[in-house]
């Protein structure tokens, strides 16, 4: 199976620190290799390999790319939280289900989970931030007038032209928000952008089979952005739009927006 990569959600907070020289390694299946053998020749277990690469099998192929890590056991204290956890191992929500068979974001104290050592991904999202619903400022109410204006004599005028706006779609969307801001962070979009050389740069990560990637697009209260990332939990009416600041994207919670895309 090939090696996919996962954008960041949120993760609990682990009291045990993973080692910065720690990384995951790949692995490019040979013919006659089985899992049985690279597990015993990596130091791990059949089972830790399925895990790590979503395997619902013992068969591999050759060409195959498997990542093998080192597995670091956690116990859940009080007050962990899964979105604690991702932010300080730089893994995913979405890693720590699977890896742990859990089907939600509830844990409790006591509870033991399996963390991949040196797994990293290409940005940290904020995902699952709690819902910070959108505030629109109201428009004051126009001032009440005792009289009528005087009647002014008409004037003759070349009738009024709006600008055509272009061909355009307007959905509307759950968004979040995401920064390359990360230890081990390469910051390169799936369109192959360098947000960490370029963080000025508007950008959205989203699900192209709803807006198509390199898509031109304005999102209520950012701007115009391009459709020029991709993540693991960015599916249907979801977007991530990139902020440079961490504590910015942290603080930006999660959004009902809307979003017109623009070609």
């Amino acid at each position: 199976m090939l090696k996919k990569m996962v954008s960041i959600l949120a993760v609990a907070v682990l009291s045990v620190t993973v080692s910065a020289n720690v990384h995951a390694e790949t692995i490019t299946v040979q013919k006659g290799d089985t899992l049985w053998g690279l597990s015993r020749a990596n130091n791990t277990s059949v089972e830790h390999i399925q895990k790590l690469n979503q395997l619902t099998t013992d068969l591999i192929h050759p060409g195959d790319v498997l990542t093998v890590a080192a597995e670091k056991q956690y116990t859940v204290t009080q007050g962990d939280t899964l979105w604690g956890i991702a932010i300080n191992h730089q893994v995913t929500v979405s890693q720590l289900k699977e890896w742990n068979q859990l089907h939600s974001d509830l844990i409790h104290p006591g509870l033991n989970l399996v963390i991949y050592e040196g797994v990293k991904t290409t940005t940290i999202s904020l995902s699952d931030k709690p819902v910070q619903p959108a505030v629109e400022a109201s428009a004051p109410a126009p001032a009440a007038t005792e009289s009528a204006p005087a009647p002014q004599a008409p004037v003759e005028s070349a009738p009024a032209v709006e600008a055509a706006a272009p061909s355009s779609k307007k959905i509307t969307v759950e968004a979040t928000a995401y920064t390359a801001s990360c230890e081990g962070c390469s910051g390169i979009t799936a369109t192959g952008m360098d947000l960490l050389e370029n963080p000025n740069q508007k950008v959205i990560s989203v699900d192209p089979s709803v807006i198509p990637l390199g898509s031109k697009v304005y999102v209520e209260g950012y701007g115009e952005a391009i459709a020029g990332d991709t993540g693991g939990a960015i599916k249907g009416n979801k977007i991530d739009v990139f902020i440079p600041s961490k504590q910015d994207a942290i603080n930006f919670g999660r959004k009902q927006l809307n979003v017109t895309i623009l070609n």
